[in-house]
């Protein structure tokens, strides 16, 4: 078995501690890889090293950040199938979807590339015709790099992309549960020439150990981070301390809003899409589906059928459309909110179990009528549970959709224009989708409102999160 070392200053090693840990794949329980565990010292020598170089780096010619990130681009392409199925053995993802994500991320990079020839100040006359105002932008400096297991390539290329093209080091940690498509990215980078301590790599099954230290250091600049409400808020706590600029894309509730004129087999699709996407593990997956009660029962019937006939296996099986939760602790998790549903009275129309054999299966889950006090209502389910809830008018729609914490991410099916941009509007998230279950886009700005976030990444101003203004002033002669 192999063991995968830590990437700090343009080498592979191992942690100080010489500790390593398990990754496990999801479909089997089965440990395949063996990382490097690092710690506050692995941490320390990272950011140490990415303070060293960001001078060197931010004065490195835009061209030049761009074909590093084209390059990468290229490569990634070119081993997209290698890629998915090193997707796959960690995450549990169906080869088709680990292939989409890839060809997804690489697109991060071959955005951003473009992007890096493309940041541009300002020039102006003050108001008065005395001073000439010259506005320029910059790195922002050294930047901490955090990202969650469900899109292990994406998300790290939607981070590193923009930060490589605005000038910026990086120190970047995984979850532990998917290091290894992180460890072949950081590869990929340094394959297409990017240079030696810009983006160092700490593996750890211990991320306050690596993440704190980082933060505490007065080295790194900004903070970026993918994941949990619960832990954005702590770092959101630890930047204040040394005043870092910061972008969370943080947990989602999304509403999925089907009106009594919609095309209800495009919203069964745009469901399936939104709902089934990654088994359901993802911050834009339909977590509450709010449904016209005159159409309710015909799209719970046609949703149930579809999810039911979905093949669910080992992601790396042939024709497999829903592969394995991630760990045990996701697969509990589950169980324990469909259980809830069904003891406050919401019908199961088809699953509402866990599968037998190995691995974290659990079965594409319809449920119908869920009352509002299912806990399930107020929690990120990320699973294959579709909860349906119907209701009567637009007004209890949109009380429903906004009445939660998070706002990432809603679902609009109507065939009605006026009340597409309507709802659109009156939706407290920063992301709809209109008769579509997809909503993410390399060219897109992706984030979300209220505790789901600050910031956006991805579109034209994905890059504007790395770059700080400067204004000099010019008095007129």
């Amino acid at each position: 078995m192999i063991t995968h070392g830590l990437f700090i200053d343009g080498s592979w090693g191992p942690s100080a501690s010489r500790r390593t840990f398990g990754v496990e794949n999801p479909a089997t329980g089965q440990t395949i890889a063996q990382v490097s565990d690092g710690d506050e010292a692995d941490a320390l020598r990272a950011i140490e090293v990415a303070g060293a170089r960001q001078r060197d780096w931010a004065r490195t010619a835009p061209r030049e950040r761009g074909e590093i990130l084209r390059r990468a681009y290229e490569i990634i392409v070119d081993r997209a199938t290698e890629l998915a199925a090193l997707i796959t053995a960690e995450m549990g993802k169906p080869l088709a979807e680990a292939y989409s994500e890839v060809m997804y991320g690489a697109e991060f990079f071959r955005w951003f590339a473009e992007e890096a020839v493309r940041i541009s100040g300002d020039h102006m006359l003050s108001g008065d015709g005395r001073t000439r105002i010259l506005v320029t932008k910059g790195p922002v400096g050294p930047c901490v790099l955090v990202t969650p297991w469900n899109f292990p390539l994406a998300m790290g290329a939607r981070k590193i992309g923009p930060a490589v093209a605005a000038g910026c080091t990086m120190v970047f940690k995984p979850a532990e549960q998917t290091p290894l498509t992180s460890l072949a990215l950081v590869g990929i980078l340094a394959e297409a020439g990017l240079p030696a301590g810009v983006l160092n790599l700490v593996t750890t099954t211990d991320p306050g150990s690596v993440v704190g230290p980082w933060m505490r250091s007065g080295i790194a600049r900004k903070i970026s981070f993918t994941g949990s409400t619960e832990v954005g808020k702590v770092l959101l706590t630890q930047a204040a301390e040394n005043v870092m600029r910061s972008s969370m894309e943080l947990g989602g509730n999304a509403p999925f809003l089907v009106c009594a004129d919609a095309d209800l087999d495009r919203a069964v699709e745009g469901a399936l899409a939104a709902k089934m996407r990654n088994m359901g593990e993802a911050c834009t997956a339909a977590n509450r589906l709010l449904v016209h009660r005159s159409v309710a029962e015909r799209f719970s019937a046609e949703l149930g059928r579809r999810m039911s006939a979905l093949k669910v296996a080992d992601g790396a099986t042939p024709g497999a459309e829903v592969g394995p939760l991630i760990d045990q602790a996701g697969l509990g998790k589950v169980e324990r909110l469909v259980d809830d549903a069904v003891r406050r009275g919401a019908s199961v129309v088809v699953g509402g179990s866990r599968l037998d054999g190995p691995g974290y299966f659990y079965a594409p889950t319809v449920l119908a009528d869920v009352p509002s006090d299912a806990a399930l209502m107020s929690t990120e389910i990320f699973g294959p549970v579709a909860p349906v809830i119907p209701f009567d008018d637009e007004e209890e729609a949109v009380r429903l959709a906004n009445d939660t914490e998070w706002g990432l991410v809603g679902y609009v099916f109507t065939r009605d224009i006026d009340r597409a941009f309507r709802l659109g509007d009156a939706l407290e998230v920063g992301m709809v989708g209109m008769n579509t279950g997809l909503v993410s886009n390399p060219a897109a700005p992706f984030g979300g409102v209220k505790q789901s976030g600050l910031g956006r990444e991805g579109g034209r101003v994905g890059i504007e999160e790395y770059l700080e203004c400067k204004y000099l002033a010019i008095p007129c002669s």
